[in-house]
C-alpha cells in the first residue's frame, strides 16, 4: 500500500492539534460590558427657605397658641372656682330652678366653653401648619377662622371671665394672642410670602 509523504503527514497532524479545544485550566473570560445609559436621572428638587416674613408670621402664631393655652389652662386649674361662680350666674337667669338642672346647665356652660376655645385654636393650628407646608389658601382658611375666634371669646368672655384681677388677666392674654394672629396673618400676605407660597406649585 502506498504511503502518504511525510510532509503531508506532519500537516495532518498539525490541523489536529489546533482543532483541539482549549484547556479548562486557564482563566475564565471576563463578562461582557454593561452598555452605556442614555438616560439623564431627575433633578433633584430643592426647597427653598422661608423668607423672613414667614418665619415671623409662624412664631406670632405660635406665640397667641401660648397665650391662648395659658388662659385655657388656668380654667382647667381653677374649675372647681369657676364652677361655683358660674352656678351663681346660671341661677341668677333662671331663678327658682332644679339644683341638679343648674349643675348641669353650669358644666355644659363651662365645659362648652373651654372645648369651643380648644377648637378653635387646633384648627387654626392645623391650618398654620398647612401654610407652612407652602400651600397659599390656608392663609385665606385663616381669615374665617380668626374671625370666628374672635366670635368665639366674646361668647365664651360671659363664663369664663371672672371679675377683678384675674378676669383683667385673661382679656389680656386673648387681646394679646388676638393682635399677634392678626399681624402674623397680614405677614402671610406680604410679597416675598406670597412668592415662597406660590413657589410650592411650580
Amino acid at each position: 500500500m502506498a504511503q502518504a509523504p511525510d510532509g503531508e503527514e506532519r500537516l495532518r497532524t498539525a490541523s489536529q492539534g489546533a482543532a483541539a479545544p482549549p484547556s479548562s485550566s486557564g482563566p475564565p473570560a471576563p463578562p461582557p460590558r454593561p452598555g452605556l445609559s442614555y438616560s439623564v436621572p431627575a433633578p433633584i428638587a430643592v426647597i427653598p427657605a422661608a423668607p423672613r416674613s414667614v418665619r415671623n408670621a409662624r412664631a406670632l402664631w405660635l406665640l397667641g397658641f401660648v397665650a391662648g393655652f395659658a388662659v385655657l389652662v388656668g380654667s382647667f386649674l381653677t374649675r372647681d372656682w369657676h364652677l361655683e361662680r358660674l352656678r351663681t350666674v346660671v341661677d341668677q337667669m333662671a331663678p327658682g330652678g332644679d339644683a341638679e338642672a343648674v349643675t348641669t346647665a353650669t358644666n355644659v356652660v363651662f365645659w362648652g366653653s373651654l372645648g369651643a376655645v380648644l377648637l378653635v385654636i387646633l384648627l387654626e393650628a392645623a391650618m398654620l401648619g398647612v401654610v407652612m407646608g407652602r400651600q397659599g389658601w390656608a392663609r385665606w382658611a385663616l381669615l374665617p377662622l380668626l374671625a370666628g375666634h374672635v366670635i368665639v371669646l366674646a361668647v365664651a368672655a360671659a363664663f369664663l371671665v371672672p371679675e377683678g384681677d384675674a378676669g383683667s388677666y385673661v382679656v389680656l392674654l386673648w387681646g394679646l394672642q388676638l393682635l399677634l394672629a392678626f399681624i402674623g396673618l397680614v405677614l402671610f400676605f406680604m410679597p416675598s410670602a406670597s412668592a415662597w407660597l406660590k413657589s410650592g406649585r411650580d
